[in-house]
């Protein structure tokens, strides 16, 4: 099974459908239980498509999926590829109230829950009137008349929803594209060099673009494996990596950080892994200690990127097999563009700190029915604000230094979280830090650091402090270093900083 080119898919079903009519007896899904190969897997996705026509789902329409991943999550995305309907998955460890929203949000025609691997999606379709689907592990709502279908241009060319994880505000429904999501498939299959037989670890929720581009599409691409599991487990990872021939290791820096505390716990040092041959992180910021201890760890140089839902996956990546002495996200990927600008909007020179702007394949149409913040982001010229800053090094490696909204003003300076952040978790004992600023009544700003230890870890806060003191600048020494329990994140491994600044507000009673 050779790969081939995507310009002749319109449709990810079709990447899919092809790989079938190739070799619909390759295995493709390897579950603790049993392999399903893209035969078996087009059974199911055969089965969902003539349900969802049964059920009057039409072009344009919103399926909606309360999902952790499984075969039949798979199936239904590519079912919906196959009516024209957009998929729009939400991780089923969603509250119900969150979940409510979303359906709302969505105008979903209808609703579905992978209730055969997760117990929080059983929970869910109890709130709603379910019935069976035809497939055993999912079930279903009734179709709603009263939803509305997209149409024109828009409705033939969207694959997918993805809801922002709302780190900073309200969470968006992100349009993502057929060509942006083939595109990307392409991208990341080619940078990993990937082959049928490869298998990569896949337990990044398909409810995300990491989980949804990196992972699926770019295996898809290659006729390559997964590994798929609903959920993490280091234990797991490690008896993949030494005995079912995992070669590709991916997850939010996160997912190191769990990784390497399980593998102290257990007294490893070198786990077995003798197929694996490409390790990558993203989703998040990355540490510079996380990244070399899992490069000591795993004898591969740890692949960084930086991409987001806005772009269908990946805007930069580092090259394969490039040990690279920091957290670079790499070089930018075919099909797209970046400026970095300042304040307005103009391009800034190689090793200048600016906003991140892009444009390209990858990127979105915009904000599913949300014109106004659409046109917040989107400039002249059809380039897309991001809100991160970087900046690019003379070899055009992007730097990735923080969120604008996070950037703290101290005294007329700009502070920058990851570098304050860094200082911190160079530290024996910490696992993760988190640096965020707070205005102060005289139009300056505080900056707070939270710092949560290694399990099993009593970290001696007067001698962290009197490291960061050394250091760090006047100015970005933090008015406060608090010690947490267990930092607040999303399920995409991001850290809620805002939460961590409200708890921290509510304890000191400062409103």
């Amino acid at each position: 099974m050779n790969t081939f080119s995507t310009s002749l898919h319109t449709r990810i079903h079709q990447l899919f459908d092809e790989r079938v009519a190739q070799a619909a007896d390759h295995p493709f899904l390897f579950m603790p239980d049993r392999v399903m190969t893209l035969g078996q897997l087009a059974v199911q996705v055969d089965a969902l498509e003539a349900e969802l026509r049964a059920a009057g789902v039409r072009l344009g329409d919103r399926v909606l999926v309360a999902a952790e991943n499984c075969p039949e999550h798979v199936a239904l995305v590519l079912a919906c590829s196959r009516v024209g309907a957009w998929a729009c998955g939400v991780n089923a460890r969603m509250t119900a109230s969150e979940l409510a929203g979303f359906a709302v949000k969505a105008d979903a025609r209808v609703l579905y829950f992978t209730v055969g691997v997760s117990p929080a999606a059983r929970q869910h379709a109890q709130q709603y009137d379910t019935r069976a689907s035809v497939l055993p592990a999912l079930q279903r709502t009734l179709a709603d008349p009263q939803a509305t279908a997209q149409t024109g241009d828009l409705a033939e060319r969207v694959a997918a929803i993805i809801f922002t994880s709302g780190t900073t505000g309200q969470p968006k429904g992100v349009m993502l594209t057929h060509a942006g999501l083939l595109q990307f498939g392409k991208v990341s299959a080619q940078s990993r060099q990937l082959t049928p037989a490869d298998r990569s670890y896949a337990y990044l929720p398909m409810t995300h673009i990491f989980g949804l581009g990196t992972v699926l599409m770019a295996s898809l691409h290659a006729g390559a494996g997964l590994l798929m599991r609903s959920q993490f487990d280091p234990a797991d990872v490690f008896d993949a990596l030494a005995h079912q021939g995992l070669t590709q290791l991916q997850g939010p820096p996160a997912m190191f950080t769990r990784l390497l505390a399980w593998l102290d716990a257990q007294g490893i040092d070198h786990p077995a892994a003798p197929d694996l041959r490409y390790v990558y992180t993203g989703a998040a910021p990355l540490d510079l200690s996380v990244k070399k201890a899992i490069e000591a760890r795993f004898k591969h140089p740890l692949h960084h990127g930086y991409g987001l839902s806005e772009y269908a996956g990946a805007l930069t990546l580092c090259r394969r097999g490039e040990w690279r002495n920091d957290t670079s996200a790499g070089y930018l990927v075919e099909g797209a563009e970046l400026r970095i600008v300042d304040a307005q909007g103009q391009d800034l020179s190689a090793g200048e700190t600016g906003e991140i702007w892009m444009r390209g394949v990858g990127l979105m149409p915009g904000y599913f029915r949300d014109p106004e913040i659409t046109d917040q982001v989107m400039k002249p010229g059809g380039w897309y604000a991001s809100g991160d800053l970087g900046r690019q090094d003379a070899d055009g490696a992007l730097q990735v230094v923080g969120r604008l909204k996070e950037m703290i003003i101290r005294s007329g300076f700009n502070v920058y979280p990851g570098e304050v952040e860094a200082v911190f978790l160079a530290w024996p004992g910490v696992q993760r830090a988190a640096v965020a600023g707070r205005k102060t009544a005289d139009g300056n700003e505080d900056i707070l650091a939270f710092i949560e230890a290694k399990p099993g870890v009593q970290i001696d806060l007067d001698a962290l402090k009197a490291h960061a003191h050394e250091h760090l600048s006047p100015y970005k020494r933090p008015t406060a270093v608090t010690l947490v329990a267990e930092m607040p994140m999303t399920l995409s491994g991001k850290v809620l900083k805002r939460e961590l600044v409200e708890q921290w507000q509510a304890q000191v009673g400062t409103a």
